[in-house]
C-alpha cells in the first residue's frame, strides 16, 4: 500500500485517531502529527517566519498541512523515490521546492536562497531513526550550517527522544550544551519530544 497514491492521504487521515489516542494513553513520549503541526505553525507565527525548511520529507505531509501558513517550503529528502513523489505531488505549488540529497550537499543550496530568517523543521529520523544506528554526523552538521548563517533562523528538532546518548548518538544534553556554548545567543528546550532552539531573551 505505501507505494500506492492515496497511502498518502491514508497517512493524513490516520493523525485524527493517532491524536486522540495519544492523549488517552496519557501524552507518552512520542508526539502525534498533528501536535507537531500546531508547534511548527504557532513557531512560524510566534517569530513572524514566511519560510519552513525541513529535511525528512516523507510523503509530504508536513509540507501539505503548512502550505498554507508560510510563503515558501522548502524540503529536502534522502530517499530519491519520496522525493520524486512529492515533487510530483507539490507541482502545481511554486511557492513549494523539493530537494533531493544528504542534507550536508544540500543545505548549503537551500541557505543560500534564503534572504531572511526560516524556521527548520529537522527530523530526527532523518539522521538516524530512533533506536536504530544512523550517521550522528548529519545533526551535528546541519545545526553548524544553520546556526552559523547570517539570518537568526529557529530550529525545531522532531523526535527528540532520539538523543539517547547511547551508540555515538548524542544527548539532549549533548546537543544542548553544544548549542549554547558555541551560540550563546541561543536557548534551548526540549517540549512534547520537540527541541525547540530560538533566540536568548
Amino acid at each position: 500500500m505505501q507505494r500506492t497514491p492515496v497511502y498518502g492521504v491514508y497517512k493524513a487521515v490516520g493523525h485524527y485517531p493517532d491524536y486522540w489516542y495519544w492523549i488517552l494513553r496519557g501524552r507518552p513520549a512520542r508526539s502525534p502529527h498533528l501536535l507537531k503541526q500546531k508547534a511548527v505553525r504557532e513557531y512560524g507565527e510566534k517569530f513572524a517566519l514566511k519560510t519552513l525548511v525541513e529535511t525528512g520529507t516523507y510523503y509530504g505531509e508536513m509540507v501539505a498541512a503548512m502550505k498554507g501558513h508560510f510563503d515558501r517550503i522548502y524540503s529536502i529528502e534522502f530517499v530519491p523515490a519520496l522525493a520524486e513523489r512529492a515533487m510530483r505531488k507539490f507541482a502545481g505549488d511554486a511557492r513549494i521546492r523539493i530537494f533531493c540529497g544528504d542534507s550536508r550537499a544540500v543545505l548549503p543550496e537551500v541557505l543560500a536562497l534564503l534572504t531572511g530568517p526560516a524556521l527548520f523543521w529537522l527530523d530526527a529520523g532523518y539522521y538516524g531513526w530512533v533506536g536504530k544506528q544512523g550517521d550522528q554526523q548529519r545533526l551535528s552538521a546541519e545545526l553548524e550550517m544553520i546556526l552559523s548563517h547570517p539570518c537568526p533562523h529557529i530550529i525545531l528538532l522532531d523526535d527528540a527522544r532520539g538523543l539517547t546518548g547511547r551508540d555515538g548518538i548524542p544527548s539532549v544534553g549533548d546537543v544542548a550544551s553544544y548549542v549554547e556554548s558555541k551560540f550563546p545567543r541561543r536557548s534551548v528546550e526540549v517540549e512534547y519530544d520537540i527541541m525547540r532552539i530560538t533566540l536568548r531573551k
